[in-house]
């Protein structure tokens, strides 16, 4: 690259960023949502982990016909739970999710049951639709097997038969997942927001340095210029590009204080990001960044009008949002062939990050082949299509 050449690619991207960071209306509307984007998601994970954490620590069920089962009530109360009457209306308020809680139902002849030695059948009313309630099944479930089990203890001890012989195994789990990779249950979604941002930095200069100067009549000026056509595309790219990042830069420094807003101790231990995962982040999604800004330039140098521009667009948001959601969709291991798909390779590295694992150079490389061909190839494509365009 010689010195005109060079000259040329600097005047081109001085411009263009200019023109970027003229329209101010524009640029706030890329930067706030940027910058909020962090503290709104966290506090709305931290919301729910901190409502769910409040409900377990009051330690409250609802119970019908719990008059009829004394010695449930005992047992209740000795594991420090407080029994409380539904409203009358259980079922439609659990249906319309006003009601947190499922229900215990229990028959009127439980205690003639249980003294008889005959299985008792209680009843938990829940909605699935409702997961508020649904999380709650669990712990019912668990009371009662609880309650089940120490009264067939009671029955055999008074047999002079070992309790023992109830559990002929033992069993104890082990989670070797660390406490990072257990804060990604919660926070899987974060990767596909930061891709987003990329996305939307992106897109706006992308479409305005093509489709939107062809429309206004600068375009065409410009490419009669002495410069190579080559020089004025890197240019024009180099700025959509460090649109992309600067807002993924200010998406990915906003989780950053934003931790300080989380309502979930729990949560906060759990979900490390500092400055190290910042950067890791942002540098892996300089190859997406790259590559989606010579596609975006791609579409929109073959159209007309900045409408016609954004709806060719739409294709290349809806495919990158859609993309994060194969793994969500298909939980396991990530195979091969998901590091060489633009946006799920970013989802899987930056989940890599979350999970407190180290990355290697076998895992970034597709990433970086793929984005920088995409560059190439969207670049190639905008210097022929403006070439023509001089040529016609």
């Amino acid at each position: 690259m010689n010195s005109a050449t060079l000259r040329a690619f600097f005047t081109v991207f001085r411009k263009e960023v200019v023109d970027a960071m003229r329209d101010r209306r524009t640029l706030l509307r890329l930067m706030i949502p940027a910058l909020l984007m962090g503290p709104l998601m966290l506090m709305m994970m931290s919301g729910l982990v901190a409502s769910f954490e409040e409900r377990a620590e009051k330690r409250e069920i609802q119970v019908i016909g719990i008059e009829h089962a004394p010695t449930l009530r005992n047992y209740l109360e000795r594991q420090t739970y407080t029994v409380k009457a539904p409203p009358a209306d259980y079922e439609a308020q659990l249906r319309s999710a006003k009601l947190g809680d499922p229900i215990l139902v229990i028959p009127a002849d439980f205690e003639v049951m249980l003294a008889g030695g005959q299985p008792v059948t209680v009843e938990i009313v829940s909605d699935s639709a409702n997961q508020r309630a649904s999380s709650g099944v669990g712990t019912l479930s668990r009371l009662l097997q609880g309650f089940g089990q120490e009264r067939a203890s009671l029955l055999l001890a008074l047999r002079g038969i070992s309790t023992e012989q109830l559990r002929p195994v033992k069993v104890e789990e082990r989670d070797l997942a660390s406490q990072q990779a257990r804060a990604t249950r919660i926070t899987v979604m974060l990767p596909m927001f930061i891709m987003m941002a990329v996305l939307y930095g992106a897109l706006t200069a992308a479409l305005d340095s093509t489709a939107g100067e062809r429309e206004r009549g600068s375009l065409e000026p410009l490419l009669v210029n002495p410069a190579p056509h080559g020089a004025i595309v890197a240019g024009k790219w180099g700025a959509v590009f460090l649109m992309g990042m600067m807002v993924a830069l200010l998406s990915n420094i906003s989780f950053l204080p934003a931790q300080q807003l989380m309502r979930s101790d729990s949560l906060q231990a759990m979900f490390q990001f500092g400055w190290p995962e910042a950067v890791k982040f942002l540098l892996l999604q300089m190859p997406l960044g790259a590559g989606l800004s010579a596609v975006l330039m791609a579409l929109a140098i073959r159209t007309k009008t900045f409408k016609e521009a954004q709806a060719s667009a739409t294709l290349v948001m809806t495919a990158v949002s859609l993309t994060p959601m194969v793994s969500i969709m298909n939980p396991g291991a990530e195979a091969n062939w998901h590091l060489w798909i633009p946006g799920l390779a970013q989802n899987a590295l930056m989940m890599t990050v979350l999970k407190g694992e180290p990355l290697t150079l076998m895992k970034v490389m597709p990433s970086i082949v793929v984005g920088a061909l995409l560059t190439f190839a969207g670049l190639l494509f905008v210097t022929r299509s403006m070439r023509a365009a001089v040529s016609r």
